[in-house]
């Protein structure tokens, strides 16, 4: 079901056709947004982890934007705001506790989300885990200094051995911060959740999945 957040952002959310959950899960999408893969995603993880899962737009009022453009314009994305929707897409969950996870961009998000201290627990797929150089702005703080504001042993860090996003030495700044990350040999970026990326790995997307859920789940 489709809704607007209260800054105006476009999301969606889906409630569990059967059984019912103290849990609800926000999930911030890749750079290219709300689209019918997380449309898809939302209602999957809504009806196979039964419970309320809410989605949003990175980018509201610039969806047109292809690839090249949305990257090119992420310095002038501000956290408060994406943070305040991820809060807000949590509100509309109406539930108890909220878990949080996010792919690439939003990945990065998932870290930033931390500080908030309003999600339970969070799952990063291939997130930056330093704002890259051309993306740095006074709106962008680092996602290393905001797990430091928070439980960082609340996430989750899944990454490619082969993704040039997430170097291993920054991989050890996660693990230094007190994260814990699974790394897939000789996966490449988004490597999980778009089948239709030539860098799509089933077998350990399958696996990834399982990791995340598992860790959502485990509320302790």
């Amino acid at each position: 079901m489709y809704t607007k957040l209260p800054s105006g952002t476009k999301a969606v959310i889906e409630k569990p056709s059967s059984g019912s959950s103290q849990l609800g899960l926000v999930v911030i999408p890749d750079v290219m947004g709300l689209r019918p893969l997380f449309e898809d995603m939302v209602k999957n993880l809504s009806n196979e982890w039964k419970m309320p899962v809410c989605s949003f737009e990175l980018y509201p009022d610039l969806e047109h934007l292809n690839v090249e453009e949305r990257l090119a314009a992420a310095s002038e994305l501000d956290d408060k705001r994406v943070i305040g929707d991820a809060v807000a897409a949590a509100e509309l969950t109406q539930s108890n506790q909220v878990a949080i996870l996010g792919f690439c961009m939003g990945g990065m998000y998932t870290f930033k989300s931390v500080a908030s201290k309003r999600f339970t627990k969070h799952v990063s797929f291939y997130g930056m885990i330093r704002v890259p150089e051309a993306w740095k702005s006074t709106n962008q703080s680092e996602p290393i200094s905001c797990l430091k504001e928070g439980d960082a042993s609340s996430v989750l860090a899944i990454v490619g051995s082969n993704d040039s996003w997430t170097p291993d030495e920054d991989i050890g700044l996660l693990e230094s911060a007190g994260v814990s990350v699974v790394t897939y040999k000789d996966a490449d970026h988004g490597f999980v959740h778009d089948p239709s990326r030539p860098a799509h790995r089933p077998s350990d997307a399958q696996d990834a999945w399982s990791k995340a859920k598992d860790w959502v789940l485990n509320t302790n």
